[in-house]
């Protein structure tokens, strides 16, 4: 018995899949298979009922699970004292919002390379709502989303803030400022999607009894909500750190207003099974890089 096979086991009945479990380790669904199967010969007991669809833990599997989890603790503890970056390994799964790829990620993926050079990052960038639920699924490892997550096994790091502005192309005649609530529902709002913060809470305060609700565009891509401002298709609602190069070319302005936007607060989240393991380093070493040379528009929290 080996540690590779008993973390195998342990994310086999963590994830409830072979499948899901053999991407987590990057190796192959026969490969854990074959784990399995010598561990159970080796233990002389079933640790998994299979069925076509699922596995599920057999009594004597749940006893070794928590062994398991008991080893790779302390293995993960060992290595944290003892090991030096450039021995640190691993595949991470890493979600990212938009907003992030569009400000710091370059600048974390350099340190990554230089800090944990043999430590591969597969990256994938969605919406919080999506990376929320892929979080919870054992399907991303860590993701910089709009947090912090609630869920009681999921832990948080506070990355940063970005305070929310209305951007607008110089050329639309927004009228005279500062915009009032009223003066905001005569002109198309682009921001992020339905399921996200900066809609919902405009939706809320905007909508005025007796002139309806607010036109509210939504997108997920936050290029395509520049690329819209720009073509004055209405007032996107996004940090100012987003287009910053934009701003100061004088391609777009900020438009002040009476309404008081709640920043876009930032969070490193990711399961803490384990303690975090490689998911935790990281988390550790993006709140180093988004506290770094803090760009106009982001703010510490």
């Amino acid at each position: 018995m080996d540690f590779r096979s008993l973390e195998i086991f342990y994310w086999a009945s963590q994830l409830e899949s072979f499948s899901k479990a053999a991407e987590r380790m990057n190796t192959t669904q026969p490969a854990v298979s074959q784990r399995i199967a010598a561990l159970e010969a080796e233990l002389h007991c079933r640790l998994f009922e299979r069925s076509s669809r699922s596995i599920s833990l057999t009594e004597k599997g749940r006893v070794l699970v928590d062994y398991a989890e008991r080893f790779l603790r302390l293995r993960s503890s060992m290595l944290d004292a003892m090991a030096s970056p450039s021995a640190v390994s691993g595949l991470v799964r890493l979600g990212v919002s938009e907003t992030i790829v569009q400000t710091w990620l370059a600048r974390f993926m350099e340190r990554v390379h230089a800090t944990y050079p043999n430590i591969i990052i597969d990256i994938t960038v969605d919406i919080t709502p999506v990376m929320r639920a892929a979080l919870l699924k054992g399907e991303l490892d860590l993701a910089f989303l709009l947090g912090p997550m609630p869920e009681a096994d999921l832990a948080n790091v506070k990355l940063c803030d970005y305070p929310l502005r209305f951007v607008a192309a110089p050329a639309l005649d927004v009228g005279t400022e500062p915009l009032s609530n009223r003066d905001l529902l005569k002109h198309p709002i682009i921001t992020y999607p339905k399921s996200t913060y900066p809609y919902t809470y405009l939706r809320e305060v905007l909508s005025i009894p007796d002139l309806g609700a607010p036109r509210i565009f939504s997108n997920s891509s936050v290029s395509t909500i520049v690329r819209m401002t720009l073509d004055r298709i209405g007032m996107s609602v996004i940090p100012p750190a987003v287009v910053a190069e934009e701003l100061a070319a004088g391609k777009l302005k900020v438009v002040e207003t009476e309404l008081d936007l709640p920043p876009l607060s930032f969070s490193a989240s990711y399961p803490m099974a384990l303690g975090g393991g490689l998911a935790a380093l990281l988390a550790t070493l993006a709140l180093e890089v988004a506290r770094e040379g803090m760009a106009p528009g982001i703010q510490e929290p």
